[in-house]
């Protein structure tokens, strides 16, 4: 199994910016697939981003050219740059991994964007 706690969120203006981080249990090196998600109130859990082993990325076009994906390999960690914030963006954002036929999520922490 895989644990995984995401920190990072909060109450943020409109065009701000937030970083997210979602440690992980295990070491990440060989992970292929980890990503982000998030789901609004009233909303589905939807996918925002992912990096992929060789750190190919994907991103929703909702988030393209504000979001950034990345991992720390050496501190078995994920993160999410998040710039240029809207007021759509304020949702529980969620990192997933999947990792042995398993996929995995965290808690979530709640990214709040308001003025």
């Amino acid at each position: 199994q895989v644990q995984l706690v995401e920190s990072g969120g909060g109450l943020v203006q409109p065009g701000g910016s937030l970083r997210l981080s979602c440690a992980m249990s295990r070491s990440i090196y060989t992970m292929y697939t980890m990503g982000w998600y998030c789901q609004a109130p009233g909303k589905q859990r939807e996918l925002v981003a992912r990096i992929f082993n060789g750190d190919s990325t994907y991103y929703a076009d909702f988030v393209k050219g504000r979001f950034t994906i990345s991992r720390d390999n050496a501190k078995n960690t994920l993160y999410l740059r998040m710039n240029k914030l809207k007021l759509e963006d304020t949702a529980v954002y969620y990192c997933n991994v999947e990792w042995g036929g398993s996929s995995y999520f965290g808690q979530g922490t709640q990214v709040t964007v308001s003025s």
